[in-house]
């Protein structure tokens, strides 16, 4: 009985982890600090306290990393403050920036 040869085929799987990217808030004079803790509880999946720490990091800082993401994670979640913002008619700024 004839058998074929065998072979192995090697295969090297290298699953990255996605870049990540900062999540930046940045304060100003008319939005609400209500409003800001809103967004981080809603959006950004804070609790109380840590909202209301991250907004007075914020308030007296001028800006703060409020989260890290991926960045289809980071961009959807930035895009729905600053609208959620702009129909409130806050002049709400957050940015993206790479990790």
């Amino acid at each position: 009985m004839e058998t074929q040869g065998t072979f192995k085929e090697s295969v090297k799987n290298r699953v990255r982890e996605p870049k990540k990217y900062r999540v930046v808030m940045f304060n100003d004079d008319f939005t609400t600090m209500e409003f800001v803790v809103d967004i981080l509880i809603d959006i950004f999946n804070k609790n109380k306290d840590d909202a209301n720490t991250l907004m007075m990091t914020v308030h007296k800082s001028g800006m703060a990393v409020v989260a890290v993401y991926p960045y289809d994670i980071a961009l959807t979640k930035v895009n729905k403050a600053t609208e959620l913002a702009k129909k409130k008619g806050f002049p709400f700024r957050m940015k993206i920036e790479e990790v």
